[in-house]
């Protein structure tokens, strides 16, 4: 896990899970998406559970497990236990050492997180560089929380613009100033995620207040005024059934947008709640409060874009992502 030759060599390392080539939900064109670890938030229906703690975890797939015990005997700590329903670890005692996953024949324990270093990034992405050239594509930091990992954000992006590689930042906007403004300038668009306008509320479903994210998003739309068409702002709103997707909700953060950005969102993206990450939950050991969550029915999308529409934004920047629930179903 650990990037030993970038680090010998004084290179910038970081800690991600994937990247994700071929991707179009994460900015104009075709994109290759890296998905960093750790984020300052922990919103109650994260669809990305294994993005959130900045270390390395183990996660368990049951369907692969032999019960063949190997990782049991090739755990060095003893944290990890086969029992009549499974594989359990001791996520309190486990280091993350990677031995039982190393050990496991059949790949049912695997290690989310690996070290790289920010050259050896920019050049794995750089091969994609034919799709971006041809789509108006790039690359787009996401996570977790890219900027909980800043100086490795920082020099991925200095690597990348070396390259000349488009780049877009996909945040929550939980960062210190001088790091969100460090990589305001150094790419070419922005995915905001803009979850709750009120401040007691956004505390409660993401366990962090939102004025640090309010300042930030500010920041971006000053960023673009001063740009003059160098930077792209696109927010993002995700409708959870029972959170985000109220009406005053929807209504405030439209408010919010029209009053305090000066026209400087080309974008608002509401995104649609789904449900396809309760295996991650699984995998991980933890419970999900939005397991039992179904997906909003087309008529239900398309009334919060209404409300969006009707917010005081202008109804042209405004679009739905992401599936509905079948018309269908119970």
């Amino acid at each position: 896990m650990e990037c030993k030759s970038a680090a010998a060599h004084g290179e910038p390392t970081g800690l991600i899970l994937s990247v994700q080539r071929l991707s179009t939900e994460d900015g104009p064109g075709i994109r290759s998406t890296v998905f960093f670890k750790s984020c300052p938030l922990s919103c109650r229906w994260c669809q990305n559970p294994e993005s959130i703690s900045p270390r390395p975890e183990l996660q368990w797939h049951a369907p692969r497990c032999l019960g063949c015990r190997s990782c049991v005997q090739a755990c060095p700590l003893g944290c990890v236990e086969l029992r009549s329903d499974g594989i359990h670890i001791d996520r309190g005692t486990c280091d993350a050492c990677g031995a039982c996953a190393d050990a496991c024949p059949s790949g049912a324990l695997e290690m989310l997180g690996r070290r790289v270093g920010a050259a050896e990034l920019a050049a794995e992405l750089s091969r994609d560089a034919a799709w971006y050239e041809e789509s108006g594509g790039g690359v787009t930091l996401s996570g977790g929380e890219p900027l909980a990992q800043p100086s490795f954000a920082a020099a991925v992006l200095d690597e990348l613009h070396r390259k000349g590689i488009p780049a877009a930042l996909d945040t929550c906007g939980m960062a210190s100033p001088q790091a969100f403004s460090s990589a305001l300038s150094k790419v070419d668009v922005v995915l905001y995620d803009l979850k709750l306008a009120d401040p007691a509320r956004h505390q409660e479903l993401t366990g962090q207040p939102n004025d640090v994210i309010l300042s930030n998003l500010e920041r971006a739309a000053e960023a673009v005024a001063a740009r003059s068409g160098g930077l792209s702002l696109w927010v993002r709103t995700p409708l959870v059934p029972g959170a985000t997707a109220t009406r005053d909700n929807i209504m405030a953060i439209g408010n919010l947008i029209a009053k305090r950005l000066d026209s400087a969102a080309a974008r608002w993206e509401l995104c649609a709640f789904n449900n396809l990450c309760r295996d991650k939950y699984r995998r991980l050991g933890r419970t999900w409060d939005y397991a039992d969550a179904p997906l909003l029915r087309r008529a239900e999308l398309e009334e919060a874009a209404g409300w969006a529409r009707d917010s005081g934004v202008d109804p042209e920047i405004v679009f739905l992502t992401g599936a509905s629930r079948f018309e269908g179903d119970l």
